[in-house]
């Protein structure tokens, strides 16, 4: 399998996972629609290089997803709002083994004994452990700001801000 140094998400992304290599250190495994790779960074440090590619980062991507779909732990980030490349995790960010999903690759979900069943566009399966519900409700807030972050980079709101007029003082006069 070839390993990568680097690598920024694209609309190709299916999904990607942390794993650990020979040496204990957390690699990602990459699925794009015709290809696996595994790539020599965190999940993590992909989304933040991925991100600082465009003028933004992690941190904040995070504050402005919660901003836009409400206070979600596990809310999903806008990668690239040009290329309408968005993300989500199945479980916390912090967790090694998360797996982050691109929405626009997923066809179906189906539950199959308390656990989910993707398909994705290319016609492969992968199961994870993780309820239907839970799964299509991260699902669901992944697409809503993926969707409103369209709506508004088409359609964007300007607020005119007046500076605050200044307050003469007047001099009293000494007698």
């Amino acid at each position: 399998m070839v390993i990568e140094k680097h690598y920024v998400i694209n609309q190709h992304m299916m999904y990607m996972f942390g794993l650990h290599d020979r040496n204990a250190k957390v690699c990602t495994l990459v699925r794009e629609f015709h290809s696996v790779f595994i790539v020599d960074r965190s999940p993590l440090e992909i989304l933040e290089d991925s991100l600082r590619c465009i003028g933004f980062n992690l941190k904040g991507a995070m504050d402005t997803s919660k901003l836009i779909i409400g206070k979600n732990m596990m809310g999903p980030v806008m990668i690239n709002h040009i290329h309408n490349i968005c993300v989500f995790p199945n479980k916390s960010h912090k967790h090694e083994d998360t797996i982050w999903f691109n929405p626009f690759h997923i066809l179906r979900t189906q539950s199959c004994k308390r656990k989910t069943n993707i398909e994705f566009r290319n016609r492969l399966i992968l199961m994870i452990d993780s309820k239907l519900y839970s799964f299509n409700h991260k699902l669901k807030s992944a697409e809503q700001l993926s969707q409103i972050t369209i709506e508004n980079a088409t359609n964007p709101v300007s607020y005119i801000i007046e500076p605050p007029k200044k307050v003469r003082k007047r001099k009293s006069k000494k007698k």
